[in-house]
């Protein structure tokens, strides 16, 4: 019997290459938050370093995790695991709030790991609502990921520091463009494993292409330590504090209900459906690995979208490429020089290759809300407003800005919302309360019959 795609092993060097193009994809967004939350606190250069290196390191365990799994622990999907983005607001509350700037990481490192392990035990009653994610609520979610995504590819694409005079400045703007039409180039006239690698093969060209410009930077390869280890309680047993614990509480049930819909936006694109096993074993691996994290002074981890895109693109269905992306991870923990190599792209390289990435993941949305049955004018009122809901924080960063910081983790996140407003529109117009209206076929913007009935006066 022929193994399903997902559980298919390629060579070493093609699981090698493509794994490396699953590290290259996350990578920004793996050191962002550390080298956030370590600029508030004020940590060294070389206290940042081990900080940003340890996070690489717990990245690719929770991604082994996800990948190979082991008892119900894991979804056994391409499922690439790392630092999530919305613990950032809340970790900086949290340096913000502590006089001693020393205890701030041990705070939040014992707030991860309570919200990690309260996790793991809600992990099989919150996969139950996987029946609340039909095609018309997954392929919403699935085109808000994407769409969420891009406006980091086009920060990216603008330069690296938003502060500085030449951000968005037209040899960035070149430089990712040229990567976005070298990527397309490569997909359009090669054939089989190059054109599979062809992000990979993009970002390389792209940052040799950037290096006459003056924008490459090989300094992080000349200053990195070859070998480190992230030392277990680097910066201090963890600190119990209730405000913390509750914030990272919130940020966990955030965490939790992004990475449903990504398991189920990545069971569509590989063709194995995420059933309720499926996500409960996959939130155990999210909140297992966020709980293990702190030991080696890692941070809260979640699913990566971005990754999602790199599957849908490419079609390379394998876990096996993405727990070999894990090994690099891993491997980056450990040897400081090694993860300085994928610093050395530029930031705008990274830009152009993310807009293809994230674009893919919106596709794949689009793709199935083709099947979700839009010929009903339920149907299409509950993508309208779902995505005009999940679309706020992109289009209007400060529409909640009155509304609580703990209330802003949650409203903040244009999955979050969106998904929230997709279930709960499908539940009133498809199940609660079922009647007459139910099989229209209506546009919303057209009369219903009882009104194109009534004579004109």
């Amino acid at each position: 019997m022929t193994a399903h795609p997902v559980d298919e092993k390629l060579p070493a060097l093609k699981m090698a290459t493509t794994g490396l193009q699953h590290v290259a994809a996350m990578y920004a967004g793996v050191v962002a938050p550390p080298l956030i939350v370590g600029a508030a606190i004020g940590l060294s250069g070389t206290e940042l370093t081990f900080l940003t290196g340890a996070c690489l390191f717990t990245a690719g365990l929770a991604t082994f995790l996800q990948t190979i799994g082991i008892w119900k622990i894991g979804a056994r999907l391409p499922f690439v695991n790392g630092v999530t983005f919305a613990g950032v607001a809340p970790m900086t509350a949290v340096v913000a709030s502590t006089e001693d700037k020393t205890d701030a990481l041990p705070i939040i490192f014992g707030a991860v790991i309570v919200a990690g392990v309260l996790g793991f035990i809600a992990a099989p009653f919150f996969s139950k609502a996987v029946r609340f994610f039909p095609p018309v609520v997954t392929g919403t979610v699935i085109t808000l990921i994407g769409v969420s995504l891009l406006p980091v590819a086009f920060g990216w694409a603008q330069g690296p520091n938003p502060a500085a005079d030449d951000y968005g400045s037209t040899t960035y703007l070149g430089l990712a463009a040229a990567t976005l039409v070298i990527v397309l180039l490569l997909r359009r006239f090669t054939r089989g494993f190059v054109k599979q690698i062809a992000v990979l093969l993009g970002l390389v060209i792209g940052t040799l292409v950037a290096i006459p410009f003056g924008v490459t930077d090989f300094s992080p390869v000349a200053d990195a330590d070859i070998v480190g280890f992230p030392t277990p309680f680097h910066f201090g047993a963890p600190q119990f504090q209730v405000a913390a614990i509750v914030s990272m509480i919130v940020v966990m049930v955030v965490s939790m209900t992004e990475s449903t819909a990504d398991m189920l936006a990545l069971g569509e694109i590989v063709e194995r459906p995420a059933d309720e096993k499926t996500i409960a074993a996959g939130l155990r691996a999210d909140t297992l690995g966020s709980a293990v994290s702190p030991l080696f002074n890692g941070f809260m981890c979640s699913a990566f979208a971005q990754n999602i895109g790199l599957v849908a693109m490419t079609r390379i269905r394998s876990r096996y490429v993405v727990a070999t992306g894990g090994g690099f991870l891993v491997l980056m923990g450990l040897c400081p020089m090694a993860a300085s190599l994928i610093a050395v792209v530029p930031r705008p390289v990274l830009g152009g290759a993310g807009v293809v990435l994230f674009g893919s993941v919106a596709a794949s949305g689009i793709q199935t809300l083709v099947r979700a049955g839009l010929e009903k004018d339920n149907n299409v009122l509950i993508v309208a407003v779902s995505l005009a809901v999940g679309i706020i924080p992109i289009t209007a960063p400060e529409f909640y800005h009155a509304f609580p910081e703990t209330a802003k983790i949650v409203l903040d996140s244009g999955i979050s919302t969106g998904c929230v407003a997709a279930v709960l529109l499908n539940l009133v117009f498809n199940h609660l309360g079922k009647g007459q209206d139910a099989d229209d076929v209506t546009h919303p913007m057209e009369a219903g019959e009882d009104l194109k009935a009534v004579p004109a006066h």
